[in-house]
């Protein structure tokens, strides 16, 4: 809370010596950041499960706030990081409140196309591999086919993909599709592969058939290899993402970055790429609720 309120402070009595500056937004999100920390502490004073879970983020929030003012001192306070290329946060966070229709259109377009081949990509790497690792004749085809391609950068098929479907829609799409499938078809052969073959044999001796092997054993027990295979699909597919928007794309945040670049406006950069950060945590951050609510049998198994 110091470090915040030495922040605001700073924002609030030193003058700016970069022009054009509006203030007000940047030091409400100080004061924002001030409120949490306060709500939380009170919260953790009274509860020591939420004190255990909180205050060892202490040391983080500090670092941060001390970023924050360490940022706004040299750009804004005594522009010893010149514009346009080292905006301070009073800066962007101002491009961002003025231009906030614009990012919210461009978040919408982004977390389709990303829903789009996000679901594909699943859906394509979890059947994928559970044919590898199931039927012989499947791996012996499809998996040197996925070893080959799976090591090709996605962003290395975009003159292939804007040959072959017609909108930038489905280039995006496919190419966060084939983001996912390499890394959620391997991890699920592995995971399967994995599992305890006495398993298996104690559910045919009960007289499971091979849907319910495959249903109710394997892709359980692959779950936890699946889920890693999906997180370092993500963190490819949200990069992959970006740069598909850049080519051909009308609207999305990497179409709003690309626009801001070329007018050399960075603080409109800068606030794209904050905004592409929060979504990216939001989503691992759901993705992390839907594993931990699936895996919760590995609780006090796995650390």
């Amino acid at each position: 809370m110091l470090a915040f309120a030495l922040a605001l402070a700073s924002s609030l009595i030193l003058p700016n010596k970069q022009a054009k500056l509006i203030p007000l937004y940047y030091q409400i999100v100080l004061g924002a950041f001030i409120v949490f920390l306060s709500v939380n502490c009170v919260i953790g004073l009274r509860s020591a499960k939420h004190a255990a879970k909180f205050f060892p983020k202490g040391q983080l929030f500090f670092a941060l706030g001390l970023l924050f003012f360490a940022w706004d001192f040299f750009s804004a306070k005594t522009a010893i990081m010149p514009l346009p290329f080292y905006p301070g946060p009073t800066q962007i966070v101002q491009e961002a409140v003025a231009d906030y229709k614009i990012l919210l259109i461009s978040s919408a377009h982004s977390l389709r196309l990303f829903a789009l081949g996000f679901s594909s990509g699943i859906i394509l790497g979890i059947s994928t591999g559970i044919l590898i690792s199931w039927y012989e004749r499947w791996n012996y085809w499809l998996f040197p086919v996925i070893r080959v391609i799976g090591i090709i950068p996605a962003v290395a098929l975009i003159p292939i993909a804007m040959g072959i479907f017609p909108s930038s829609l489905m280039v995006g799409s496919f190419l966060i599709t084939m983001c996912l499938w390499f890394p959620i078809a391997y991890m699920t052969r592995s995971g399967i592969a994995n599992i305890n073959k006495a398993y298996f044999e104690t559910a045919r001796t009960l007289g499971a058939n091979e849907s319910w092997l495959i249903w109710r054993v394997a892709v359980p027990g692959a779950l936890p290899s699946i889920f890693t295979g999906v997180s370092t699909g993500i963190a490819l597919s949200f990069a992959t993402l970006v740069v598909s928007e850049m080519v051909g794309a009308r609207a999305g945040l990497g179409w709003y970055l690309n626009w801001a670049k070329g007018w050399s406006v960075y603080s409109k950069v800068y606030a794209s790429i904050f905004v592409m950060g929060i979504e990216f945590a939001l989503i691992l951050r759901g993705v992390g609720a839907i594993q931990s609510k699936l895996l919760a049998w590995q609780k006090g198994l796995v650390k």
